[in-house]
């Protein structure tokens, strides 16, 4: 795309400044996931900011409202025993201060919802709607992890069809939310993926399905499968298994499976993932069946569980399932 940079080549990351924002390409996000309980309560809990990159060759505009850049929030609440998801959005111009990004110290807000890291760590999330409310500390976990080949995840043969991506799991949370007049005090894990590119998905490409779990075997599993018009993956379609130490092993869509097993308006929201050179078979299902995001962009994002084995070990996980693409022409809501 004229005006941005392309992620071509793997690259040497940095931290804490790769955690800041990187306007030399199009768009890019801070994705916070997580589990949270207050006693027997369960919850999920999703903090996204996206930010987009706008007319980066037009001459610069002596208003104050002038800007090259608009960010998006989407802040999500799963009540398990509400069994309902509760989600809004916010979206605001970089202009004025009105949203924003900033390395040192690190933030990163839309009008009040906000990501801030003093030191980094722990970072402290804060949003509100009048249905929900969020404030979480989210310490350092294991990490950061470097997804695809060196941080470099192609998304596509084309040249430049590609982002930077890396992830950080099992982030010690704590804190407290608010559904509707109730206060409470919560305690969990959190999964914060970082990802910034230039580049779409390539033609014929409906969209993708990514899972991120926490396993009781004290590993974490991330699959990103991109998913053509008729269900197949891509061979850009990747499942990563991260050890103790965060060193990672790679499988490719020939290394592992991914079986629908139920679904919910179109969404394959139940799966069986399995990888057969580590004997590891697990079944993932939602916490509650409906987790669509009904907002600016439609898509499911929800707290998810799974039981399975691996080497005949018995083991179960808990963490979020990501589905977009789906035509909903032929479906019904609820169904």
């Amino acid at each position: 795309v004229k005006g941005y940079e392309r992620a071509l080549e793997p690259r040497r990351f940095s931290f804490p400044a790769d955690h800041g924002p990187h306007p030399g390409f199009r768009s890019e996000w801070w994705y916070l996931t997580g589990h949270l309980a207050a006693g027997d309560r369960r919850f999920g809990y999703q903090l996204t900011i996206f930010r987009q990159g706008l007319a980066p060759s037009a001459p610069a505009r002596a208003s104050a409202w002038g800007t090259r850049q608009v960010y998006m929030g989407h802040l999500a609440l799963t009540d398990v025993a509400g069994g309902r998801l509760l989600a809004s959005e916010r979206l605001a111009r970089e202009a004025l201060g009105l949203a924003g990004a900033t390395t040192e110290p690190f933030a990163v807000w839309v009008e009040s919802w906000r990501i801030d890291g003093r030191g980094l760590f722990p970072l402290a999330l804060s949003a509100r709607t009048d249905e929900v409310e969020i404030e979480l500390a989210v310490d350092a976990g294991r990490g950061p992890i470097l997804q695809g080949e060196g941080g470099l995840s192609k998304k596509g043969s084309e040249p430049g069809n590609a982002s930077y991506y890396y992830a950080m799991t099992r982030m010690p949370t704590r804190g407290r939310i608010r559904v509707g007049d109730h206060w409470l005090q919560v305690r969990g894990t959190s999964w914060l993926d970082r990802e910034w590119s230039t580049s779409a998905l390539s033609a014929g490409v409906a969209g993708w399905d990514w899972l991120a779990l926490n396993l009781s075997d004290g590993r974490d599993l991330m699959v990103y499968r991109l998913r053509r018009t008729d269900g197949s993956a891509t061979p850009e379609s990747r499942a990563t298994l991260v050890l103790p130490d965060a060193t990672t092993q790679v499988f490719g869509p020939d290394g592992f499976s991914y079986t629908p097993l139920a679904s919910w308006n179109g969404y394959a929201t139940s799966v069986r993932l399995t990888i057969p050179s580590e004997e590891l078979t697990i079944d993932v299902k939602p916490l509650v069946a409906d987790q669509e995001l009904r907002l600016s962009v439609r898509y499911w994002e929800g707290a998810v569980e799974a039981a399975g084995k691996a080497r005949h070990v018995p083991l179960t996980a808990t963490g979020y399932l990501e589905l977009t693409g789906v035509n909903h022409a032929h479906t019904s809501a609820g169904k």
